[in-house]
Parts: structure tokens; sequence; C-alpha cells
């Protein structure tokens, strides 16, 4: 543990409890993609499938915990609440993420550290989680202008994940042998989808500009 990787992990955190309090008090989940919720449920799902089998720390098993939890109640309430649900745009929440999914396994089946069941499941995580918000973008590029709430929930996502470069750049430098090329990858490729998100996010609060995708 250090100071980047607590920082992202924090970040992270804040951004799903910025989403919750979207959904939870305005009863509301416009401008979220239902999809990309339930790639990063997925994610989760694959990632923590040692949950509890291999204990590390009580810090470490909280954290599963709370982010298993979370996107799954995010996406039940998108898809059943009685109020939320109405707010869910399924016209413009179109994105082909089932190809996402199946390119994702295939590749994790093909480039692993060990050709295990949990091993494969957690590369593909990695792999996953690096285009999970992919539906998130196009769809926000298709509303067009995006309220507060949402664009700080895509920022702290993208913020979280540059923040664990840090960490691993950080670990590089400190810690011997320490190498992991498909964590690192997935990781860059992840960071830049959100490139022209962050160009749009900063320019509107140094411009004082609406939030708008070209």
């Amino acid at each position: 543990m250090n100071l980047f990787r607590l920082a992202g992990d924090m970040t992270h955190l804040l951004s799903v409890l910025v989403l919750l309090l979207k959904i939870h008090t305005i009863k509301s989940c416009a401008g979220i993609s239902l999809k990309t919720q339930e790639l990063y449920a997925l994610v989760f799902t694959t990632r923590y499938l040692d949950i509890f089998t291999d204990y590390i720390s009580l810090y470490n098993t909280t954290m599963k915990l709370i982010f298993l939890g979370s996107s799954y109640s995010i996406v039940w309430y998108m898809r059943h609440h009685k109020i939320v649900r109405r707010s869910y745009d399924k016209e413009q929440d179109t994105f082909r993420y089932h190809f996402l999914v199946l390119s994702c396994l295939i590749l994790a089946l093909f480039i692993n550290e060990k050709f295990t069941v949990k091993e494969v499941m957690w590369t593909f995580s990695l792999f996953l989680e690096a285009v999970a918000i992919l539906p998130q973008l196009v769809l926000l590029q298709r509303t067009k202008n995006v309220d507060n709430l949402t664009g700080q929930y895509v920022f702290l996502l993208g913020a979280y994940r540059a923040l664990y470069i840090l960490n691993w750049i950080y670990r590089y430098f400190t810690e011997p042998h320490y190498v992991h090329w498909i964590t690192w990858i997935s990781g860059l490729v992840q960071t830049l989808l959100y490139a022209d998100f962050f160009y749009y996010y900063f320019q509107r609060y140094t411009l004082f500009v609406p939030l708008n995708f070209i």
C-alpha cells in the first residue's frame, strides 16, 4: 500500500458514492449507462472470485465487498426501482457490449499469467474494465449535455485509473521485480479512453462552457 494506491481506491469509492447519491437522492439515472454498470458488475464478480478463499487483509476484503455490493445495487436500481428505472434512456444506451465481453474473454484465454480458471477470470476482468466505460462515453456523446453528478462520476473514474498508473510507476521503482504487463497495458488503455471526456470536462470548468461532446 502506498499513497497513490490509497488515493486511487478512495477516488474509485467516491465515484461510486457520487453515482449512488444521484440515483438514491434524486431518484434518477438520467445520463447513466446501464450497460456500463452491468459490465462493472461483471468485472468485480470475475475479479473477486477469491474473496472467500484468499484472505489478504480486512481493508482488501472490505473494499471487494463494497464494490461488489454497490455495482449490483446500481444495476438493481436502474432495472427494477419503480421510479429510477423510468429515467433510464434505453433508446440512447444501445452500445453492443456483448462484443466487448466476448472479445475480452477470448483475449484472456490466450494472454494470461497462468492458465487456471481464477487467473483467466482475473485477466478477463482487467481487459473488460479497460473498455467497460465505452457504453457510458458513447451515451454522453449522444445526449450531449451532462449534469454535474454524472460528469463528476465519470471524471472520478478516470482519476482513479490515472492514480493507479502513478501507483504502478512508484512500485516499479521501489519494489524489485515488480512487472505486470497485462495490468499496465489494460490500465493505460482505460485511461486513454477518458482523454476526450477530460478535455471537455476541464474546458467546462476553466472556460465555463457546457459539457458537450462532438
